[in-house]
Order: C-alpha cells, then structure tokens, then sequence
C-alpha cells in the first residue's frame, strides 16, 4: 500500500503538468508568445486551475476517487500527445494555448485534488502517519527533481519530445492505476486495507 501511495504521489507531480507552471515563460515563448501574452496567459492558467478545482470537489464523491485519476491520466496522455505533434508541427498561438488550457483543467479536476484523497484513504491506521509522510516526502522530492532536470530534458529533446515523453508517463500511470488501485468511495479503511491486499495477489 505504502509502494502504491509513493507512485501516485510521484504520478501527480511528473505527469508533466507541473512544468507548465513551474516554466510558463518557456512553454509559451515555444509558442510563439511574448511577454505581455505571456502573464495574460498565465494569469488564464492560474484561474482556470482554480476553477476547476471546484469542479473536482463537487464529482469526486459522486463519480469516485479511481474514475476521475483514470480520467486524468488517460485525458492528459492524449492531450500531451496533440501538444507534442503541434510542437512538433511549428504551431504556434490560439491551438497550443486552448490544448495548454484543456491539459491544466484536465489536471485540476482530477490528479491534483484526488491524489490526496486517495493518499488519505488507503493507509490503515498502524502505519498511516509513517506512510502519509513517506508519500508526502516522494511527492515533493519527485517536484523537486522535475523542477531541477526538466531544463536539461527540454534543452536535448526539444518541447515536442518534452510533451510526447510525458504522455508515455501518463499512459504508464493509467496502466497503474487500473490496475492497482480500488475504487475508495464509501468504504471504510478496513474493506480498502482487505481489497487493496486481495488486489496484491
């Protein structure tokens, strides 16, 4: 449970929407923006993220924690993979903003919030604060290690290939997800400790 909670935690932050944030002014200079389009567009991102947040608080009890990181993962693999070609292609403007845009809700509906309440859920009591924090310390260390590589990555491979490989990464993750994790919606932390091990086997 422990190896299931440090993957996701590492998921939500190498999916590959965090270097949107973490390198708005590179993306969209690959975009052909300038620096006043550029803090209007991140200021678009930065609301869009917010709002959508919303969003995920009013579906993740009623579609279920398993749905939406899989809708997540598979959304963003797809959208990654029309980034890279447009990249790829030498689009520029309108086409790259929107998929940027649809990338950022995609994620704030479904990895960003969700992976916390899964991380909340699946731990039993005895080792739930050992565990908690182990997944907490791989999340960060996992957004510290984009953060410091990503330029190198970018700079050898170029945004297409940035793009195309973290849509690899997401495919991975819906993979993973599908088949590890058990849907934790309305069940107590007895059944998710009993499925989560009946699933192991």
């Amino acid at each position: 449970m422990v190896v299931i909670g440090v993957v996701l935690a590492l998921f939500q932050q190498w999916c590959g929407i965090n270097v949107i944030f973490l390198y708005a002014e590179e993306v969209f200079s690959a975009a052909g923006y300038s620096v006043s389009d550029m803090l209007f567009n991140v200021m678009i991102t930065g609301s869009v993220n917010l709002v959508f947040t919303f969003v995920a608080i009013a579906l993740v009890d009623r579609i279920g924690r398993k749905k939406l990181m899989l809708t997540g993962a598979g959304g963003l693999a797809l959208i990654y993979t029309i980034l890279g070609t447009l990249y790829f292609r030498g689009s520029s403007g309108l086409p790259l903003l929107v998929f940027v845009v649809v990338a950022i809700a995609c994620y704030a509906m479904t990895l960003a919030p969700v992976t916390w309440v899964v991380l909340s859920e699946i731990f039993p009591n005895r080792v739930r604060g050992a565990a908690m924090a182990t997944a907490t310390f791989a999340l960060w260390t996992g957004n510290a290690l984009l953060a410091y590589f990503f330029p190198i990555i970018n700079s050898r491979i170029n945004a297409a290939g940035s793009f195309w490989m973290f849509a690899l990464i997401c495919a991975a993750g819906f993979l993973f997800i599908r088949s590890r994790l058990i849907e934790t919606r309305g069940r107590s932390l007895e059944m998710i400790e009993k499925e989560l091990l009946k699933n192991q086997h």
